[in-house]
């Protein structure tokens, strides 16, 4: 069995934060890790950088799509702000 692929950057939240399942809206420097399952799920779950706990970018898991892409769409939603969630796969 191989292991999921993984991407994980800081990002500074834009005004309005990133939306979460657990706590709602975070803002400030986060850091955002994608996954992509063996299963074919993209799952986003952003932190507060340097914390212990890590929250599902609202939204996530999504169904299918590139998940290198779909990062780089998170990390962009994530610094415009405005309770961002997670991508949809043709982001």
């Amino acid at each position: 069995m191989t292991a999921p692929r993984q991407w994980q950057d800081e990002v500074l939240a834009g005004p309005g934060g990133a939306m979460t399942d657990e706590v709602g809206v975070i803002t400030g420097p986060l850091t955002l890790r994608t996954t992509a399952g063996a299963d074919g799920k993209v799952r986003f779950d952003i932190q507060y950088t340097d914390a212990d706990e890590w929250y599902t970018l609202t939204g996530s898991p999504v169904a299918h799509g590139d998940p290198g892409t779909l990062h780089t769409a998170a990390l962009r939603a994530v610094r415009a702000g405005g309770g961002a969630v997670a991508p949809a796969p043709d982001a």
